[in-house]
């Protein structure tokens, strides 16, 4: 436990990095997240579609199981589609992020114009890759934005 302790403060005041040394692509894997979120936040699902697998799945980590919300590209693309049908205003921005050779882990804050004005919420996610395409996205359930939960988004 006390290691779990010393890796976790290292890596808050130093940084990620000087705790999981970054691979030459690390970076390249974030940004193809901040691109794969571009999309999302301009409503493109076919270039959301390019970043990732042909067998891309989407997977919900819930109450202790993991489920599968959607598996392949095809799939991905239409769900987009009628998500944005069913949420223009919807966006989603990156509040903290953390990288390895294979992840990229985030936090990413969502907002939208609901019925009673605007809302927002926030999840975890991981992003795992296979090569430079995404090939699994794990989404931990939403909870209240800190400090910002009730008040109007941006």
């Amino acid at each position: 436990m006390k290691i779990i302790r010393v890796v976790l403060l290292v890596s808050l005041v130093l940084g990620p990095s000087a705790v999981f040394p970054q691979a030459s692509d690390t970076g390249d894997k974030l940004g193809v997240v901040h691109e794969f979120l571009d999309a999302f936040n301009a409503h493109d699902a076919a270039e959301m579609s390019t970043m990732v697998a042909d067998d891309i799945q989407w997977l919900s980590v819930r109450n202790g199981a993991v489920s599968i919300e959607l598996e392949g590209r095809a799939a991905l693309a239409a769900a987009m589609r009628e998500y944005f049908a069913s949420c223009p205003t919807c966006r989603s921005e990156i509040r903290g992020e953390m990288s390895s050779s294979e992840r990229v882990s985030v936090v990413e804050v969502a907002s939208w114009v609901g019925p009673n004005g605007p809302r927002s919420q926030q999840s975890m996610a991981v992003y795992e890759f296979s090569g430079s395409l995404i090939r699994r996205i794990y989404y931990f359930p939403e909870e209240a934005v800190p400090d910002h939960a009730d008040r109007a988004v941006p």
